[in-house]
């Protein structure tokens, strides 16, 4: 049996009690308490995740432009210093390689922060297509990252550091900022739909951070939250998860998140022409949200029908802990996705009845 990579916080979170499970060969927690007290912690007070799985690759040199506008969808030219965005790279038949952020510190400096399951998968392509000035360092090892989310995000972590993090925009960061005497990168982002901070840190500093985190926050209700929240959490906001709504054999354009690609930036990237095609020729599938009618929840891989004709299949679905129904996200023929069609999805043998609905399931209200 392999070994499983541990992030820094590994020993902290057994002492905690936590549950563990092997998530892409990752040894990481899938809950402290259970997931829906997290999951109801973070929509409506605060909780905290570990993130320090996910990789993080530096691209510098004079050319880090051309080379990011050649290898990712959307147009990395409109990113202007202190800026995050998410994109995705495709290979040349459009489907997925990877979603991830870039960061950008400079033009001659960007960091991208990629799905842990594909660290070596998107250094190795990176490294594929490097021309130019161009150096990419993989400092997954190196860096750690915790990610704080919810209504009360803010209040906590500003307790922490004498930077003005209101001044901090959505999709901005901010890099040395002391907390507490952590140096760390600050970014508004995150994944449950909620607003909050992703934070970047030496991997030696993260236990420091956590326990500070937790402890500030003890008033506001803050919990450590797990995978299994992370999960209800960005499935609720319809957030694409690599290897579910994202795979090599799907695109971003039907996985939804065809607001990433920038077909119309001049310069030419992998896998341009395949999407372009895409738009021209109209989707085949697209993901759309399921609600079942018929009592059973759909999951994973779950086929779905109408009559005897097999239309997709579920990518992701559960009880949504905040609407407390059973819905899913499915990737169908296009025919079949008008809002209202009725589905049946195939769980244990049994088709169960299900109609289309609109997404996201959840938005925060401003």
């Amino acid at each position: 049996m392999e070994t499983l990579l541990k992030t820094p916080l590994y020993d902290t979170y057994k002492a905690m009690g936590a549950k563990t499970i092997d998530f892409g060969g990752w040894a990481l927690p899938v809950q402290f308490s259970s997931i829906k007290e997290e999951h109801h912690a973070v929509r409506n007070k605060a909780g905290l995740f570990d993130v320090s799985h996910m990789g993080e690759i530096e691209v510098r040199g004079e050319g880090a432009l051309s080379y990011l506008q050649k290898m990712m969808t959307n147009d990395v030219s409109k990113l202007k210093v202190n800026g995050a965005q998410y994109t995705a790279m495709c290979y040349e038949d459009g489907g997925t390689v990877d979603d991830l952020l870039v960061y950008k510190f400079s033009d001659t400096h960007y960091l991208l922060v990629v799905n842990a399951a594909n660290i070596e998968k998107d250094y190795d392509w990176l490294n594929k297509h490097v021309d130019g000035n161009v150096s990419l360092e993989n400092k997954s090892e190196e860096m750690a990252q915790l990610a704080i989310q919810g209504p009360e995000a803010e209040k906590i972590l500003q307790r922490l550091t004498e930077a003005d993090l209101s001044e901090i925009g959505f999709f901005k960061f901010r890099d040395e900022v002391d907390l507490s005497g952590v140096k760390s990168l600050v970014s508004r982002t995150g994944y449950t739909g909620e607003d909050g901070f992703e934070i970047y840190c030496a991997s030696a500093d993260a236990p420091k951070l956590w326990n500070l985190i937790l402890k500030e926050g003890e008033s506001e209700g803050i919990l450590p939250c797990g995978l299994g929240a992370r999960d209800t959490l960005r499935f609720e906001a319809k957030l694409a998860l690599y290897g579910q709504e994202l795979t090599k054999d799907i695109s971003p354009l039907e996985a939804g998140i065809g607001f990433a690609v920038k077909t119309k930036k001049e310069e030419d990237f992998i896998g341009k022409e395949a999407l372009v095609s895409q738009r021209e020729n109209g989707l085949e599938r697209k993901l759309v949200g399921i609600e079942m009618i018929d009592r059973g929840i759909p999951r994973t891989h779950y086929k779905v029908y109408i009559g005897e004709e097999l239309i997709g299949e579920v990518t992701t679905g559960t009880q949504s802990p905040t609407l407390q129904k059973n819905v899913g996200l499915a990737l169908l023929k296009k025919e079949y996705t008008e809002l209202g069609t009725v589905v049946e999805v195939e769980v244990r043998k049994k088709r169960l009845k299900a109609k289309v609905v609109s997404t996201p399931f959840y938005k925060r209200q401003k």
